[in-house]
Formats: C-alpha cells, structure tokens, sequence
C-alpha cells in the first residue's frame, strides 16, 4: 500500500464494530479488500466487545502491546514493511481462532506531498484454529 497515483486502491476503511468510538481514533484502520468480507464476520466470530477491544487497539496504539489477546512482529519475509516508513507486520491473536496481520505507518501520504495521516494497514484476517 505505497502512495502512487494509480486508481488502484486494495484497501478500504474497517469500520469499528458496533458503531462509533468515544473518542477519535489516532490512526484510520483500513483492511486489504481481499479480507473486507472477513472483517465484517469479526462480531460473530469472536463477539461484539472483544471485536471493539481489537479496533480500538489497531486505532490507538498498534505499535505497543494489546491489553487483551497477544501480539508479536513476523520473522523472516513474512514481516518484512511494505515499504519505507510501514512497520514490520503484527500478528494480532484477538482469540484462539480469531487473528489479523497488520502494518502501520505513523506519516502516510498517498501521493508527494499529500498530508500525511496515520495508518494501520489490516493485511490479513485468518479464523481458523492453529
């Protein structure tokens, strides 16, 4: 997900289960189109409170370690950043069978120039048991 000038766009914003935050979100989460389906099954894979629990964590502080589930940084390629200034890629287990693979980037501009945003990058969404 590199800024450029292309129409093409593979990710679109991941809306907070159940509604809207209290309080505005630091980073605007978006998931790879390939995984929207799957991050509208979020309530009904793991619940409504702990589908909120894990966006509010991706929009607030995805760069620090959950309160609730684990996460660890990729080894290898797997984890390498999609580009300069993108994390290295966050496995996020929200439950045994519930888990998401994200990047994030704390000045993301799509195009030079462009205001830079903050942005949390969902790359994959996996429901099923280890």
């Amino acid at each position: 997900m590199t800024g450029s000038g292309s129409a093409y766009r593979p990710m679109e914003p991941a809306r907070r289960p159940g509604g809207k935050p209290t309080a505005p979100p630091t980073y605007r989460v978006l998931v790879h189109r390939k995984f929207a389906a799957k991050w509208d099954q979020v309530v009904e894979r793991v619940g409504l409170e702990a589908a909120q629990e894990a966006w509010d964590y991706l929009a607030t502080t995805p760069g620090v370690p959950p309160r609730t589930g684990s996460a660890c940084v990729l080894r290898g390629k797997a984890g390498l950043p999609q580009g300069p200034g993108w994390s290295r890629t966050v496995h996020y287990e929200l439950s045994s069978m519930a888990r998401v693979n994200f990047q994030y980037h704390d000045a993301y501009t799509t195009q030079p120039g462009g205001d830079p945003h903050r942005v949390v990058a969902i790359l994959s969404i996996d429901y099923s048991s280890h």
